[in-house]
């Protein structure tokens, strides 16, 4: 473990991030959390191979003793991502998401569900053939971590692109929710394949149907309550610091009370987000208030994303990889993609028999339905075993491919797809 405070690793952290976002800016030009994931990803490389070179540096030591100061899993999952996540719920439009309110919930259940049992399926099958060691139970767990998109990811690359903003509404509402609904999969599913997890004993059937109810309808229920009492007491001054220091209590109260009562605490603060972002904006903030806490939320969400595209960038010091599992990890790219094109066209093209949707909305979807640091956490999250290491791996393949092809051109199948 390393010796270095907390305040240390965040020093190195952001200083890395302000710098490789210097270096793109300046000379690069790439879409910023994406430019920081090359850079840091060229920098991990580059790190390993004068390691090979001169391995009395001892440079992937250095490195691994940053990183080991700072539980990835933790940080993301119970720090940055409840503040990313209301971040990217303050400004999106309830009206707009309601009025596509089957499509984006069709997508964030239905299909999730699809993607997680076909990709769990598909990746049984072919780590079978190439002689790699994993228990179905796993393959689904993978499947669950790796089926929903990343908001995070999402809503920094739509933030590049220019798409119909009935498209917009879907690609935001879907990724803000189906990552709700992911990672509730993701703990049954766990749950499932370590024999019960902290649940005790067996998961049956009616144990998974009141664990998702528990978890997504709760959740919901409680972003709800801390968003409307937040909004109240918004209502009831005009003090734009203050008002401020209300939204970020309310994140994080409402993800504390989510963890301790077993609640999705994503769904929560995206709901508790939605209603300060169209009520509370409309209704309780003076224009110098709206002014005050979007700019913040903006900052949040910038210096957040930075930094966690560094920590995604560098965490390929984290795998350990042989011949079979790269193979596993790009077979699994494709898979992954298919299984979200499938996930994605069975629903619209049910939806579509009673309402047209926008042209090309499919691809855009499937292309655009990135994956992030979402999907890496929860796989650090398991259990350490082989497993977990050959889950971790092929999960970062699929992540940094997702961030980086898909992102970098995202754009241009939007311009060839939507008319």
């Amino acid at each position: 473990m390393s010796d270095l405070s907390l305040l240390h690793v965040a020093t190195v952290i952001v200083t890395l991030a302000a710098l490789f976002g210097y270096i793109n800016h300046r000379w690069l030009g790439l879409p910023h959390a994406i430019g920081i994931v090359v850079i840091a990803l060229l920098a991990s490389l580059g790190a390993i191979a004068l390691d090979a070179i001169f391995p009395a540096w001892a440079l992937q030591e250095s490195v691994r003793a940053i990183l080991s100061g700072l539980d990835f899993h933790d940080v993301l999952m119970n720090g940055m991502l409840s503040f990313l996540l209301f971040a990217g719920a303050l400004h999106v439009n309830l009206g707009d998401l309601l009025n596509r309110k089957w499509a984006i919930g069709s997508m964030a259940t239905v299909g999730v569900l699809m993607s997680t049992f076909m990709v769990g399926f598909a990746v049984y099958g072919i780590s079978s053939l190439l002689g790699i060691a994993i228990p179905l139970t796993y393959c689904l767990v993978f499947g669950a971590l790796i089926a929903p998109t990343d908001p995070v990811a999402v809503l920094g690359i739509l933030k590049t692109v220019k798409v119909p903003e009935s498209l917009e509404a879907k690609i935001a509402g879907e990724s803000l929710f189906n990552d709700g609904v992911g990672v509730v999969v993701f703990i049954i599913m766990a749950a499932i394949a370590t024999g019960g997890g902290g649940h005790g004993g067996e998961i049956g059937a009616l144990e998974i149907i009141r664990l998702f109810a528990q978890e997504a309808l709760g959740g919901a229920a409680l972003g709800l309550a801390t968003g409307y009492i937040a909004y109240r007491a918004m209502k009831s001054i005009d003090e734009h610091n203050l008002e401020v220091l209300i939204t970020l209590a309310l994140v994080m109260v409402t993800y504390g009370i989510a963890a301790a009562l077993h609640l999705s605490g994503p769904i929560a603060v995206v709901i508790a987000g939605l209603l300060i972002g169209n009520r509370g904006t409309r209704l309780a903030m003076s224009d110098k208030t709206r002014d005050h806490v979007h700019k913040f939320w903006s900052l949040v969400d910038e210096i957040m994303n930075s930094a966690l595209f560094l920590l995604i960038g560098f965490e390929v010091f984290a795998l350990t990889i042989s011949g079979n599992v790269v193979a596993l990890m790009i077979i699994a790219i494709p898979l992954v993609l298919a299984a979200r094109f499938i996930s994605v066209a069975t629903p619209l093209t049910l939806l579509s028999l009673k309402r047209d949707f926008t042209k090309g909305a499919i691809p855009v979807l499937t292309w655009g339905g990135l994956r992030g640091g979402i999907s890496v956490a929860l796989a650090l999250s398991l259990p350490e075993s082989a497993i977990k290491d050959t889950i971790l791996a092929v999960t970062y393949g699929v992540v940094i491919f997702s961030i980086v092809v898909q992102g970098l051109t995202v754009k241009a199948v939007v311009r060839r797809v939507v008319k």
